[in-house]
């Protein structure tokens, strides 16, 4: 596997803020938007399709920067939600109810912002942890992280 660059991170968060908006905020109306999650939502098995493929994707991505436990968590949590209101919505005479909150809750959005919050506040290292931890390098990565303020964690892009 190539190994990753501060460039490919780059590329993610931005590929990220593309689902974000797609999803969530398609069409925005003031500080309210819908995308094609809420809109796919009243086409049977579509919207599910779309919501549940668009919260996998999003968690591929998680996985590809190395996010934090608490920001996938937190990316569950949101994803989680919407799709059960997708998910709910397939069941006949139900399928009201849950089609109008999956309009009004915007899972991908939230989840989506907070993968590239973890991005933002991440100290990203073209190195091998082991290599930094070897060469005495890590701690001054960390000193750096420190002085940099509003980081939050050291993440090395070649392990």
């Amino acid at each position: 596997m190539a190994r990753r660059t501060i460039g490919d991170i780059e590329k993610i968060w931005s590929n990220v803020e593309g689902v974000k908006k797609l999803s969530d905020r398609a069409v925005g109306i003031g500080p309210f938007g819908i995308g094609l999650d809420g809109l796919l939502t009243w086409i049977p098995v579509v919207g599910t399709v779309y919501s549940v493929g668009a919260a996998g994707w999003l968690l591929v991505q998680a996985a590809r920067v190395k996010a934090s436990p608490t920001t996938v968590m937190r990316m569950l949590a949101y994803l989680g939600l919407d799709s059960v209101t997708t998910m709910v919505g397939e069941v006949p005479f139900l399928d009201f109810v849950p089609s109008v909150v999956d309009v009004l809750f915007p899972g991908h959005l939230m989840a989506a912002k907070a993968l590239q919050k973890d991005i933002e506040t991440t100290h990203w290292v073209e190195a091998s942890e082991r290599e930094a931890r070897a060469s005495g390098e890590h701690e001054r990565h960390v000193a750096e992280m420190r002085r940099k303020g509003g980081l939050r964690r050291v993440a090395y892009l070649h392990d």
